[in-house]
């Protein structure tokens, strides 16, 4: 899901212009960027024994992607955003943040859980339409598109007085190229 993330930024962007579009990217892949130390540390692992390809490794991601977990550094970023931009743009980062557990959740299997280090071993989550690759890619690129066509329809109707209009085609094309490179290095698992 990492593509369909990006897209769900994109989408937010076109309603909420008032938050930079790389602040709504990072937002939407914060609980990943946290997730990158604690692997690197070993308090969160990954294991291929499903495979490799698109959606099989099995995640560990005990602290960063606990629904708790989720939620603190959702919290954080809105407080963190709110102090740069704004009561709404900090409202607006610490939802996307916490999107990607939402989303996250539809397609992992049950690996993810309640609090952080699976405290209570409580049940893990996830309903794991990766399993259905063929319908987890088809629900990232849903996102993908969504998000690209809102976004794109917002900074061209923004200049549609013909200033800009060069500039507002420019950077639809780019994010609509980068949309699509994040979804087929995702499913051909490059990255």
């Amino acid at each position: 899901m990492f593509a369909g993330h990006f897209g769900l930024a994109a989408g937010v962007r076109a309603k909420a212009p008032e938050v930079p579009l790389w602040a709504l990217m990072l937002a939407t892949q914060l609980l990943d960027v946290a997730f990158v130390p604690l692997l690197l540390t070993g308090a969160e692992t990954m294991d291929d024994k499903g495979g490799s390809g698109y959606g099989e490794l099995v995640i560990h991601a005990d602290y960063s992607h606990s629904l708790l977990g989720a939620l603190i550094i959702a919290f954080l970023a809105g407080l963190l955003a709110k102090r740069i931009w704004g009561g709404k743009a900090g409202r607006i980062i610490g939802a996307v943040v916490f999107s990607h557990w939402i989303l996250d959740l539809v397609v992992h299997r049950a690996d993810m859980p309640l609090l952080p280090g699976n405290l209570g071993d409580l049940p893990l989550l996830g309903f794991g339409a990766w399993r259905f690759e063929g319908a987890s890619i088809a629900l990232e690129l849903i996102l993908l598109a969504a998000g690209f066509v809102m976004y794109a329809r917002s900074v061209l109707r923004k200049s549609s007085d013909g200033r800009g209009m060069n500039a507002a085609i420019l950077s639809s094309a780019v994010l609509g190229t980068l949309l699509l490179f994040s979804l087929v290095t995702d499913v051909a698992g490059l990255f």
